[in-house]
């Protein structure tokens, strides 16, 4: 269990505080909304906490069955939508910097759709994710 403190700092900026380490990340209203765009805004967390799971599960996945993703990279793009406002699709595109044997591939593959995250968010936000090796 993980605990944050949130404090609403004015300016449609928050600060959240993660107890446990003591690091703290600040958000800022994105500029299509209100705000100065100068940090992640609360949306942007969303779609990165997405791609950082599945990285961290195929992290723990290969190291379990003997090899490494280090220097592994994901963009990741967040597509807004209206009526409600919300976010509908978020696109991952995961740079492998090796060209790994197919057993490990399916290993990586499988654990993405693992992540905890992208198992926690609605159905109906769309996640697409393209696997790039040897890059």
């Amino acid at each position: 269990m993980a605990t944050i403190k949130t404090v609403y700092l004015g300016e449609l900026r928050t600060q959240a505080e993660h107890l446990q380490s003591g690091t703290k990340i600040i958000t800022d209203a994105p500029t299509d909304n209100q705000g100065k765009g100068e940090a992640f805004s609360p949306t942007d967390l969303l779609a990165t906490s997405l791609g950082s799971c599945m990285l961290t599960i195929m992290g723990i996945a290969a190291r379990t069955h003997g090899f490494d993703i280090d220097g592994t990279r994901v963009t990741t793009t967040k597509v807004m939508g209206t009526n409600p406002r919300r976010v509908v699709e978020v696109i991952l595109e995961m740079q492998f910097p090796n060209n790994y044997e197919d057993k490990h591939k399916r290993i990586i593959e499988a654990a993405a759709k693992e992540c905890p995250v992208a198992n926690s968010l609605h159905p109906d936000l769309k996640q697409t994710v393209t696997f790039i090796y040897g890059k």
